[in-house]
């Protein structure tokens, strides 16, 4: 299912004045078949938690082994080929995942223990988020970081009229399933004078690779 069709059932589905248990269900079930496999998986809510897409590059650090050094492209497929690993698996997942797997792979090929290995982002195309409902330009969006919600509602020209930021949501697929999480915009928005204690002084909620933040 194409992005215009995730903004025409969108737009839809947020036209009441609030977004109830409908709304949701719709959005999740189509974001079931709207967002690709490699989005489904848990990317934390952080920049050290950014999940590997096509086309990034990696840089492997295979400790003591200088012939094994590698810098890789991520291949339009998710994949990268590596010397005594065969192929990896590096979309939608993190470095130290990818890290772990190389080491196990690499360890059946020797008998003592077998090296460390490092993987760090060398350079990202960037993660992918939607902006979807009342916003001015709702689509797609692409960061070399994970964008905290005012972020994202920035980058989507911030809230159209008639915009209820009471009931803004972030929709998260996780590999334990599809979680709906409430975001405050109303009390960022109208500054400081509405947050409750102590709100300033905590993150503001960030988004991962394939969340949509929901303004209906």
């Amino acid at each position: 299912m194409s992005l215009a069709q995730l903004r025409s059932l969108s737009c839809s589905v947020l036209s009441g004045p609030t977004i109830g248990f409908r709304t949701i269900a719709s959005i999740l079930a189509l974001l079931a078949f709207a967002l690709p496999p490699a989005l489904a998986q848990d990317a934390g809510t952080s920049s050290a938690r950014y999940t590997v897409n096509a086309g990034d590059e990696l840089d492997v650090f295979v400790w003591g082994e200088e012939r094994m050094q590698r810098q890789v492209l991520v291949q339009p497929d998710g994949t990268f080929a590596f010397p005594l690993a065969g192929t990896i698996k590096a979309s939608g997942r993190n470095v130290s995942d990818i890290a772990m797997e190389l080491r196990e792979r690499i360890s059946l090929n020797y008998r003592a223990a077998p090296p460390d290995v490092t993987v760090s982002l060398r350079g990202a195309t960037g993660m992918r988020f939607y902006v979807v409902g009342k916003v001015r330009t709702p689509g797609s969006f692409t960061s070399g970081t994970a964008p905290n919600v005012l972020q994202a509602l920035s980058m989507a020209g911030g809230t159209a009229e008639f915009a209820d930021v009471r009931h803004a949501v972030i929709l998260r697929q996780t590999q334990q399933g599809q979680i709906v999480e409430p975001v405050q915009l109303q009390k960022l928005l109208k500054g400081g004078r509405s947050l409750d204690p102590g709100t300033l002084a905590k993150p503001l909620p960030t988004l991962s690779s394939g969340d949509v933040l929901v303004v209906p």
